[in-house]
This record gives structure tokens, C-alpha cells and sequence, in this order.
């Protein structure tokens, strides 16, 4: 179990701080006296009445207090939203198959990451871009997760940030047919068809830019 304190500090700022790592054996024991006054959230294993951490934090330091995930709960609020709109549905679950079908082996992910290299080089040289200590680095295609805060968010911005070096490694996939299987190579034509279509890349950028608003509220929260 990570504990974590989080704070408000003097300019208004909330920040937080990983104060230790505990493992939690069978009979529960730990030093719950370090994140006594800070607070607790509402995952099952923290509200549990009887057997959760929140009887052992409230036995220990009466005065600690309750705080529910809103942030967890905007993202469920989210989610659910957009399963009720069908175009966006398809987009998410097409979204989720693309990253899968090209993150699903090591060496896939390493041509990705190299072709994205290779895409940030050939920008510089045309000058589209400049070079400083930060700037154009080469990441990855960032999965999705319904109850993870921002997850949808960050997955969509890797893929508009990976579009090209994506749609390059589906590309050589499909050329090169001799370590591909008639069922993977059927996954990668089909990953290769939603980044060709007009209405899964009109989505995509449409979602960037609603999930930007909410994803600043999530982080407020």
C-alpha cells in the first residue's frame, strides 16, 4: 500500500507527496499512526466498516477524515456518457483495439518507437520543429482504463502524438508477412482501416479537445 499525503500549499497549489511503502499481512498490521490527519478515500478496501483500513486508521487517530474519489467518480460519469453516444462508443473500443493490436509485442513497440524517432529527426531537419532539453521526446500508445483518472484523455493525446509512426508500423507489418499470422495480419488491416477513416480521425481530435476540459476539473479534483 502507498501512502501518500496530499495538501494544499501556501500559493493554492494542490500537491501531493508519497511518504512510505507498507505491506499489509494477513492480520493487518501496520503503522497507521503516518497517515493519521491526512485522510482516506473510498476505495472498498479503505471503507470497509468492519474489515477495512478505515476501522484501523479510526481506531489509531480518531480525527482523521473521509475523502471520496471525485475525481474516480468523474471518470465512471464520463464513461458512462459516452457508452450512451454511439459514435463515441465505437471510436473508444476502436481506440482500445489499435493501441492493443500495435503495443501487443515487444518488437512492435520497439518500431514504433523508432519510427517516431525517425519522424521527430526528419522535422527537425525541415525545420518544423526545434530542438531543446524537453522537447520531442519519443513516447508510446497509452492504454485505457475505465476507472483510471485521465486514462481516456492520455490515450487519445499518445495517439494524435503517434499517428504517423502508428499508421508506418501498421504499414510495414502488412509488407512483411513473414512473422505475421493470417489472424494478426487480419487485426493489423483492420487497426490500419480506422486510422484511414475520416470519422474514427474526426473523433479523435474532437475527443482531445472535450477531454482536455474535463481532465483539467479531474485534476482539481
Amino acid at each position: 500500500m502507498a501512502i501518500v499525503l496530499r495538501f494544499v500549499d501556501e500559493k493554492g497549489i494542490i500537491q501531493e507527496r508519497i511518504l512510505d511503502l507498507v505491506h499489509v499481512t494477513d492480520t493487518l498490521s501496520l503503522d497507521v499512526k503516518k497517515i493519521c490527519g491526512q485522510g482516506y478515500d473510498g476505495a472498498s478496501n479503505m471503507r470497509g466498516e468492519w474489515n477495512g483500513l478505515h476501522t484501523l486508521i479510526r481506531f489509531e487517530c480518531p480525527y482523521a477524515y473521509y475523502v471520496h474519489g471525485f475525481a474516480h467518480m468523474l471518470q465512471l460519469a464520463l464513461v458512462s456518457a459516452s457508452s450512451e453516444v454511439i459514435p463515441i462508443h465505437k471510436f473508444f473500443n476502436k481506440l482500445i483495439f489499435t493501441i492493443k493490436v500495435v503495443c501487443a509485442f515487444s518488437k512492435r513497440h520497439d518500431e514504433l518507437q523508432k519510427a517516431k524517432a525517425e519522424e521527430i529527426k526528419t522535422l527537425w531537419e525541415m525545420g518544423e520543429i526545434k530542438s531543446r532539453s524537453g522537447l520531442n521526446q519519443v513516447g508510446t500508445l497509452r492504454r485505457s482504463g475505465e476507472t483510471h483518472c485521465g486514462s481516456h484523455f492520455n490515450s487519445v493525446c499518445s495517439l494524435i502524438d503517434m499517428f504517423g509512426a502508428t499508421r508506418a508500423v501498421l504499414q510495414g507489418i502488412i509488407q512483411d508477412l513473414s512473422h505475421t499470422t493470417f489472424s494478426q495480419l487480419g487485426d493489423v488491416d483492420t487497426a490500419c482501416d480506422y486510422l484511414e477513416s475520416f470519422n474514427f480521425v474526426f473523433i479523435l481530435h474532437l475527443m482531445k479537445e472535450v477531454l482536455d476540459e474535463t481532465e483539467t476539473r479531474s485534476q482539481a479534483l
